[in-house]
């Protein structure tokens, strides 16, 4: 960290003691970005454009992307319905792109995709909830889906392709928002001690949903998952640390461990270089983590952090067995997957390294909002986990 970084720093702790969160925040988000004039790659977007590495089309899910061994699964999931159907979705170019090719308009997955708000004692969050046509009222799977900084719930969505796998598969997802009043780049402020706690802050806002669309339509309580990328995957972290009750796995794209920061100073720190403490190991919940070894936003020793809390969250005593396997997407990256399992094979986690990718989420849709659509299917990969793991206990 440099001189002038130092400073920012200094002046985002002032502006957070002097309760101007959002103040603070858009300084450490012009600090993170560096000089606009700097050039970005997509491996390497600025922090401050999470959702600007690539033209904000909102584009057409490609044919099936590659999953493990280049190869999209052929039978349904455990846990999860497979419908015989193609899952195509609608282009529509975004705000000051008209100078650029347009897109094709076809079809999004053809199930609900409804604008909802949740309000209690924290304040209100919209969120979008996708409802597949093969829901009859029965119970389903339900996903929680939180989305990165500048990021919001449509983008996302279109993005990692999920709503056209839930329509596939037959389970719900719902998409919690941040709101500008909270945090004006909408990151979730995980960072935040207010936020890093049971019924408190954001945390049992995004809780409240997810009992507000279990209890609405029915949903499998033993099979409710949440999931998130970069600011949205820390935030994920904390869900898991929070509600283990609530949630029966969590998956973490690029994000960070629950409290590896306590204020935007640490925030900082944590993403440029890792946790600068080991942290609590309160993740007792399965995890799988994707993390690309390139990424200069949010450091991959994050993920191995979160992984360590997965570990240390599991049966105490247990050595839990790790088996590294590797692979190459036809034409794309290569990764390492290491699966770590207790004395009685169940998996206790994931870890995927995508090779040579930066901040994006991994096999998403062409142009989309931080994608890299050449690295192993991070939404099948996730989803194909979750089946895998339902409850061990009923949610509360």
């Amino acid at each position: 960290m440099d001189a002038s970084q130092m400073a920012a720093m200094a002046e985002a702790t002032r502006l957070t003691r002097q309760g101007r969160l959002v103040e603070a925040t858009a300084l450490i988000q012009q600090t993170l970005a560096g000089p606009v004039v700097r050039r970005r790659t997509t491996d390497a977007p600025s922090a401050g454009e999470e959702n600007r590495s690539a033209p904000d089309y909102h584009l057409n899910v490609p044919a099936p992307l590659p999953v493990l061994g280049g190869r999209p699964p052929r039978r349904p999931l455990p846990g999860w319905t497979r419908r015989p159907r193609a899952f195509p979705s609608r282009g529509v170019p975004g705000p000051g792109l008209a100078h650029r090719p347009a897109v094709p308009a076809v079809k999004r997955p053809a199930g609900r995709f409804d604008a909802l708000s949740y309000t209690n004692a924290a304040g209100t969050r919209g969120y979008r909830l996708y409802v597949p046509t093969g829901y009859n009222g029965g119970p389903l799977p339900l996903l929680v889906m939180l989305h990165g900084g500048t990021q919001d719930a449509v983008n996302f969505a279109d993005a990692t392709a999920m709503n056209g796998l839930a329509e596939d598969q037959t389970f719900l997802v719902a998409y919690p928002e941040q709101a500008r009043s909270a945090n004006a780049g909408r990151y979730w402020n995980w960072f935040a001690p207010a936020h890093q706690r049971r019924d408190a802050g954001e945390p049992s806002l995004i809780a409240g949903i997810t009992r507000h669309v279990t209890d609405r339509y029915g949903a499998d309580a033993s099979r409710v998952y949440v999931a998130g990328f970069s600011a949205g995957g820390a935030m994920a972290a904390v869900m898991a640390a929070a509600y283990p009750d609530l949630y029966a796995a969590v998956g973490v794209h690029s994000g960070l461990p629950y409290a590896a920061a306590s204020d935007l100073a640490s925030a900082f720190t944590a993403m440029k270089q890792g946790p600068a403490h080991p942290g609590r190991a309160a993740c007792p919940l399965p995890l799988i983590v994707f993390h690309g070894d390139r990424d200069t936003i949010v450091a991959p020793a994050n993920a191995a952090r979160l992984i360590d809390h997965a570990l240390a969250g599991g049966n105490p005593g247990a050595v839990p067995t790790a088996v590294t396997t590797g692979g190459q997407v036809p034409g794309g990256h290569a990764y390492t997957r290491t699966c770590y399992q207790d004395p009685a094979d169940a998996v206790l986690a994931e870890h995927w390294v995508i090779h040579k990718v930066g901040h994006a989420w991994s096999g998403g849709v062409p142009h989309g909002s931080y994608t890299d659509p050449h690295g192993p299917n991070a939404s099948a990969e996730f989803i194909r986990f979750f089946g895998q793991h339902p409850a061990r206990r009923p949610a509360r």
